[in-house]
């Protein structure tokens, strides 16, 4: 076993999940078999539930439909040459593959793209948190001058009224023309369609103890116990859905605070889920660090030196073993993607 106190801290975790008394039995447990053991996994580690819409933007295939159309669709910017699928391309996990977003005449944004996979289960969107639904974030960056920069509704409507494809779409999905309130519902009813299941992890937690490799699961465990990324990355999206400061020395940009003013929030940024983390390098709100390892090795530091790092940033002492067992969990978080999903 490579770690004593990745063995003590998951078993009191695992005691507490209705495990086999007989497999804690002796000092050299073998954490692989405790982990098969659980009914569940601690932390609310677990599959995907089905995607719940609000009560005033209900899923059907025709708004979803237009949802798709107006995603992929450029004339939605000012220019005619961003979409929202610019910085959310399929072909690189619904992100843009760069360190910060390009927007609009290229100019390069303090962030980088997050992922808008699985994006229905997240509390907050964007990396402050600002939004407070898909409706709201896909309403956003349209109007944003940095972004798509296409601020004037009724020309956005001329342009959707003048396309052939939109005619009638609109009226019979919502029973009206376009407006920007129900391009931004049909958008998120798209991005609600957006989530990949059925991962390694997935079918393990489903009760298919082959599904894991041996390395898999102990990553699993050092997850769950040592790494303590389990603390913030909870649930069955992986993330707790809450904002801290990771000592991303970025000075410039204040994060969470400029929503809330609060000054514990200063530098404080989303939790990112981990779900298909495979598809969409770089990493952190910067996109400054370029793989797994990288990120990994990040954290093992407790991070780098920042005005209000959270205190829960401390170092892990992991050795070269344990995170290379570590990134090969992670990896096995990749699902299948939606098949119609562009």
């Amino acid at each position: 076993m490579r770690s004593t106190n990745t063995r003590t801290l998951l078993a009191t975790l695992l005691v507490g999940g209705g495990l086999c008394a007989g497999l804690l039995r002796g000092q050299d447990w073998d954490m692989t078999a405790l982990l098969d053991s659980m009914r569940e996994l601690p932390n609310g580690l677990g599959t995907l539930p089905p995607v719940v819409a609000p009560a005033d933007n209900p899923q059907t295939p025709k708004k979803i439909a237009l949802g798709k159309a107006l995603f992929f669709d450029k004339q939605l910017s000012g220019d005619r040459t961003i979409s929202c699928a610019t910085c959310h391309d399929p072909d690189k996990g619904f992100s843009d593959g760069k360190t910060k977003a390009i927007g609009f005449n290229g100019k390069e944004l303090p962030r980088h793209s997050p992922t808008v996979l699985n994006a229905a289960y997240n509390s907050f969107q964007f990396w402050d948190g600002r939004a407070a639904s898909l409706e709201e974030q896909a309403r956003g960056p349209i109007t944003s001058a940095a972004e798509m920069n296409l601020a004037d509704e009724g020309e956005l409507v001329r342009r959707l009224q003048a396309d052939a494809r939109y005619q009638g779409k609109f009226e019979e999905v919502f029973g009206e023309a376009p407006t920007l309130t129900n391009v931004a519902r049909a958008i998120a009813a798209y991005e609600r369609t957006l989530v990949s299941r059925n991962s390694r992890f997935d079918r393990y937690v489903r009760g298919d103890k082959k599904a894991l490799s041996h390395q898999e699961k102990e990553g699993l465990a050092l997850f769950l116990g040592k790494a303590r990324c389990a603390q913030c990355h909870s649930g069955p999206n992986f993330t707790d859905n809450k904002f801290y400061n990771l000592g991303v020395a970025e000075a410039a940009d204040a994060g969470r605070y400029t929503v809330t003013k609060q000054p514990d929030d200063l530098g404080a940024f989303k939790t990112s889920g981990l779900r298909d983390i495979t598809r969409h390098a770089p990493y952190m709100h910067d996109g400054s660090l370029a793989t797994l390892e990288a990120v990994i090795d990040y954290y093992d530091r407790g991070g780098d030196d920042a005005k209000n790092k959270s205190q829960l940033m401390t170092r892990l002492e992991l050795t070269p073993e344990e995170k290379r067992d570590l990134t090969a969990f992670l990896r096995s978080l990749t699902g299948e993607l939606p098949a119609e999903r562009q």
